[in-house]
């Protein structure tokens, strides 16, 4: 059911997500990777979305650019980008908004590149698509794409194929692959997993500094909460397919509602005093094939009752929400 509409869309909001679900259906079982989940974004604005893997984060990145293949995927709520209604446009017009209007830095980009086409080259189509320039305009804004992302020697990497480049510098192009087209959303799905710590620093400024200058709003999936504090004006914890926080950066990682999120800021490394086990959360993330009745965390909070393995929790609060029975202080 599509609950969207392109007048729905508010000036200031550039995305709204309501009551997202996202099944994945074969011959023999479904598997829920998104449960509902509801978020605005303005214009302008960083989210950070976190959580471990499996918990469905990538599944509602590519919902968003309808990525995922439509004969084994249940897609079902709503998802409005800048005034477009992603479900109910057709795919020739979903082919134009892709890059123009909402734009996808992938994980891995020596698999997200074709190795078969320069850089240059893999540039300049995407702007000839959208813009229908001549070659030669479309090559001469590869190398300005370049020049942004402070690439090195762009005119030399132009013609240099991903297999040439450093990881850094390939993550580089990338992200000028998704700028080509001046995109009002820019989604990154954990950009710099693959890269050693020294180069994920220089790529997340250089993000950040892209997105300030051009205005964008980003959505950044990361398992990293110290990547979040850096970048993030939002901040949405994901587990099982639901969003179980959501807030400003500031109230979800320094006053965290939901038992999972604080589970999450103590078994991470920093300010943690020297000698001092981390606080580990017990147990593995649920099956998504077979959600439990109630809360899909019960089973590996600490502060678990009868009723959270019972009933699912709904939301409460306002700007800063959670999802949880009985929700910290």
């Amino acid at each position: 059911m599509n609950v969207m509409s392109p007048a729905a869309a508010v000036s200031d909001t550039l995305v709204r997500v309501q009551d997202l679900r996202v099944t994945f259906v074969s011959r023999d079982e479904k598997v829920s990777a998104v449960n509902g989940i509801n978020f605005d974004l303005k214009r302008g604005e960083v989210m950070c979305v976190i959580g471990e893997s499996g918990s469905g984060k990538s599944v509602m990145m590519r919902a968003l650019m309808r990525l995922h293949p439509p004969k084994r995927t249940v897609i079902e709520g709503g998802m409005a980008v800048d005034g477009h209604d992603i479900q109910a446009v057709t795919e020739r017009q979903m082919r134009r908004l892709r890059g123009s209007t909402v734009s996808m830095i992938f994980q891995e980009p020596m698999t997200a590149l074709d190795p078969l086409y320069t850089i240059g080259q893999q540039i300049a189509e995407t702007v000839q698509i959208h813009e229908g320039v001549t070659r030669d305009m479309a090559m001469k804004r590869a190398l300005e794409l370049l020049q942004l992302v402070r690439v090195p020697s762009p005119e030399r990497r132009l013609g240099a194929y991903p297999h040439e480049l450093s990881g850094g510098l390939r993550q580089r192009a990338m992200i000028a692959v998704a700028l080509s087209c001046n995109p009002s959303l820019l989604l990154a799905d954990e950009p710099t997993t693959a890269l050693d710590a020294s180069v994920q620093i220089q790529v997340l400024v250089l993000l950040r500094r892209l997105q300030k200058e051009l205005g964008m709003s980003v959505i950044f999936v990361t398992h990293d909460l110290g990547v979040a504090a850096q970048i993030a004006d939002k901040v949405a914890v994901m587990y099982a397919g639901r969003l179980v926080e959501y807030g400003s950066v500031r109230d979800v990682l320094l006053n965290p509602k939901h038992h999972y999120t604080r589970g999450m800021l103590a078994s991470t490394v920093a300010e943690q005093e020297k000698g001092k086990p981390l606080g580990a959360i017990p147990g593995t993330p649920p099956d998504l094939r077979a959600l439990p009745p109630g809360c899909a965390f019960a089973p590996r909070c600490r502060a678990a009752r009868a009723l959270c393995r019972s009933e699912p929790p709904g939301e409460s609060g306002g700007g800063h929400r959670v999802r949880c029975h009985y929700p910290l202080a």
